[in-house]
């Protein structure tokens, strides 16, 4: 048990071992953390769990360190099972213990554990006094699941934030200011363009009225990775800036090829931009990460994808990447489509469509090449990352 501040605990599991999340959805290069939080006052608050797979270790630590039947009320910021996961054991023990959560929150445990327990729902602006400390709930819908939301410990002003400014992240010590800053910053940002990133509008408005509370913010403690205490509001103004059409000025160049026909276009095409001052990435699709490229596609202004045609359509690692693009429902982008085909060429027409269904801004028709491209066709393709580029400017 490691000391957040004063008469709070952080009591949680480091997953050293974790290298996919919401199944295998997500990557997580450097595991994760479920952090689980204590508080110890006149009345002792457990606030939220660690996911079932890690339950014995977790209860081990909770009886030796608080004992099961000290424990006075718990609050589930969030159901999402790697912060619940543990209850079914912890109310097997103690039946009787309050669970603070949304209204939500009670819909979705009964539902997940089909338990009817002490349930006490709470919305934004509600308190619990225990003691000393005063705690008061945020309601945070949406940020991720409908029932979210934040506990505020009031005395040392912490924002128990739950998945809200989180990083999926174990590293030595359980603060930022300990860890490589460049790694924390790097991580929050993949888990807000993977996991926030469709939900930017209510994040903005929730940023806007969490600000509004006025709270005196001394340190933020979220539920997966290092919690903020040197700055701690840095990470509240970078999901403001992250929620409103953010981008880093740069262009994705994501492609699939089977025989570097579409490699070379995509070649040509980043030399074009670069002409034009417009700087880029190139990634092959089937050797990248998804996560990782979802992250690059968010931090660009533009992207321009490609892919050979085979049965009909784009290579399978396009096909997952435009489902991704159209799922996190990025703004403000800009695309086209590009591919070479050997028969009857549909790769680079659907991409095109599905960047427009998408909401992406398509402003170029696609540029296509049969089977290998010449040097007209690259000059061709040269010219297209010109053209785009002209378009991002505008």
């Amino acid at each position: 048990m490691i000391q957040v501040k004063d008469q709070i605990y952080h009591l949680g599991f480091r997953d050293w071992e974790l290298r996919n999340f919401h199944g295998h959805e997500l990557s997580t290069f450097h595991g994760s953390s479920y952090n689980s939080y204590l508080i110890k006052d006149e009345k002792t608050v457990l606030v939220d769990a660690v996911w079932s797979p890690h339950s014995d270790e977790y209860m081990n630590i909770l009886e030796e360190e608080v004992g099961i039947d000290n424990i006075d009320y718990i609050i589930i910021n969030h159901s999402e099972p790697d912060h619940s996961g543990t209850l079914v054991e912890i109310m097997e023990l103690r039946p009787d213990i309050p669970i603070y959560c949304s209204v939500k929150g009670v819909e979705t445990i009964r539902k997940q554990y089909h338990k009817d327990w002490n349930f006490r729902a709470v919305k934004t602006g509600d308190t619990l006094n225990i003691g000393k400390y005063e705690l008061m709930f945020v309601d945070m819908t949406m940020i991720h699941w409908p029932d979210s939301m934040m506990t505020f410990v009031k005395g040392p002003n912490v924002l128990l934030s739950n998945d809200a400014f989180g990083q999926h992240l174990a590293g030595a010590s359980i603060f930022e200011d300990e860890l490589d800053e460049c790694m924390v910053w790097q991580e929050a940002i993949k888990y807000f363009a993977n996991i926030l990133a469709p939900f930017t509008p209510l994040i903005k408005k929730k940023i806007d009225e969490v600000l509004s509370l006025n709270l005196p913010i001394e340190m933020i403690a979220p539920s997966h990775g290092a919690i903020w205490r040197k700055n701690p509001l840095s990470i509240v103004e970078k999901y403001a800036q992250w929620s409103d059409n953010y981008n880093e000025g740069y262009v994705s160049i994501i492609y699939d090829t089977m025989y570097n026909a579409t490699k070379k276009m995509a070649g040509a095409i980043a030399k074009g931009l670069e002409s034009k001052g417009v700087k880029s990435k190139q990634f092959n699709s089937s050797l990248s990460d998804m996560s990782d490229l979802i992250t690059e596609v968010f931090k660009s202004k533009g992207m321009i994808i490609g892919s050979c045609t085979v049965n009909s359509g784009p290579l399978r690692s396009i096909a997952a990447i435009m489902a991704e693009i159209r799922g996190h429902k990025l703004k403000n982008k800009v695309g086209a489509a590009f591919g070479s085909y050997g028969w009857s060429g549909e790769a680079h027409k659907k991409i095109h469509k599905e960047l427009e269904e998408a909401g992406i801004k398509v402003v170029m028709e696609p540029i296509s090449v049969k089977y290998q491209p010449d040097d007209a066709e690259l000059d061709a393709c040269f010219q297209f990352g010109r053209d785009f580029a002209n378009y991002l400017k505008k």
